[in-house]
């Protein structure tokens, strides 16, 4: 890989309305590919400003430094005229609208899509939505708990150890996700743009985005008409599909192909187990994968994790130790290709900023701004509006 040349979004400009997780994720990948993102807050600034006690000071929580390193941040309270002006001039300067409005709020402020297209001829404009405009759920609020209830994901842990009570993921992961979606739809429209010049309005639901990708793999036998099986992933729903016990820890071990599950048994010292009937032949192998789990974890407790690593690794069979969350910091893969990158922020003092995952031979980000405290540019920002600058 080339040294870095240059950011890969050098020059788009985005303005940034949204809040909280979903849209944020979303401006902050585009920040690190290079893009110049404006934060307008409302007067007080983002809610997910306060949303953890780890905060050093408040407004600066631990969730808005990482989901909003590289923008810069303007307060407007687009209620009032001042504010109102302003805010239509940023969308004149804007080659990306974005935000988490209900849109008919956002057309009572005077920036819906139809208003901004006519401030900025060809602006991409996108809406961060919980439900898709039309349907029945349009105009219902929308959280990452919502939205895992709606599309059965909290049940998907029932149906693999048989508690009945529904439980979330411990993750926002449909906000996340959702903010993925959003990322490459307007990393599309931008070149749809750059082919013909059009803007266009954009909607990104939530609960669509987030259903696509749990379906995936557990619309199962319902794909077809009359299904052919249950819904689910049968391999992710097996009980037996857990991290398994060693002698000081447990280890996740995937036996994903027939070749793989016969080279488990070897390593594990079980090879006597292929002969068993139904272990006897691929086909038998696929048919039973669950007593497959059931076997590796009775054979894993008698070594170590570290053992069974160096063991499994030496025989190509995708092996890896289960750590805490704070192992990460002194992982020695993350700390090769160095995703975390120790800072010091100019009021918040010392802390750590994870770098993006992605690597271009021809492009990079070569420096991010800091995560900007409430309002942090507004001054400088109005100050070119009121002297016609670009902004």
């Amino acid at each position: 890989m080339s040294a870095a040349t240059d950011a890969m979004l050098r020059g788009i400009k985005i303005l940034d309305l949204t809040t909280i997780f979903f849209g944020p994720y979303a401006t902050r990948m585009l920040a690190d590919l290079g893009a110049e993102v404006i934060k307008v807050e409302a007067p007080g600034g983002d809610a997910i400003r306060y949303s953890a006690r780890a905060a050093r000071t408040p407004g600066m929580s631990p969730a808005f430094m990482a989901l909003n390193t590289g923008k810069k941040s303007v307060v407007l309270d687009l209620k009032s005229a001042d504010g109102q002006a302003a805010m239509r001039r940023l969308v004149e300067n804007a080659d990306v609208f974005i935000h988490n409005i209900r849109q008919k709020a956002i057309d009572a402020l005077g920036f819906g899509y139809a208003q901004a297209a006519q401030l900025k001829p060809g602006i991409v404009y996108v809406h961060c939505t919980g439900f898709g405009s039309d349907g029945p759920y349009a105009d219902l609020q929308a959280y990452d708990d919502v939205i895992q209830a709606a599309t059965g994901t909290a049940t998907l842990a029932g149906l693999v150890d048989g508690d009945p009570k529904p439980r979330y993921i411990p993750s926002l992961i449909a906000d996340k996700v959702a903010g993925l979606h959003a990322a490459h739809a307007v990393l599309a429209a931008l070149v749809h743009k750059l082919r013909t010049g059009q803007g266009q309005f954009v909607e990104v639901p939530m609960f669509e985005s987030f259903a696509h990708f749990m379906l995936l793999e557990h619309l199962g036998g319902a794909t077809f008409e009359p299904p052919t099986a249950p819904w689910g992933y049968s391999r992710q729903l097996d009980p037996h599909r857990q991290p398994f016990p060693t002698s000081d820890g447990f280890i996740t071990i995937v036996p994903y192909t027939d070749e793989t599950v016969r080279r488990v048994f070897e390593v594990l010292g079980a090879p006597h187990l292929l002969s068993e009937a139904r272990f006897a032949t691929a086909r038998d192998r696929a048919r039973n994968m669950s007593a497959v789990y059931a076997e590796i974890a009775k054979l894993t407790p008698a070594r170590t994790t570290a053992e069974w690593c160096e063991r499994l690794r030496a025989a190509r069979i995708p092996a890896m130790a289960v750590r805490d969350l704070a192992d990460m910091l002194d992982d020695p893969h993350l700390a090769a290709t160095a995703f975390f990158r120790r800072r010091v922020h100019s009021t918040e003092g010392a802390y750590i900023e994870m770098q993006p995952a992605i690597r271009f031979s021809a492009g990079d980000i070569l420096e991010r701004r800091e995560p900007p405290r409430v309002g942090e540019h507004t001054d400088e920002i109005l100050g070119a509006i009121k002297a016609g600058s670009p902004i």
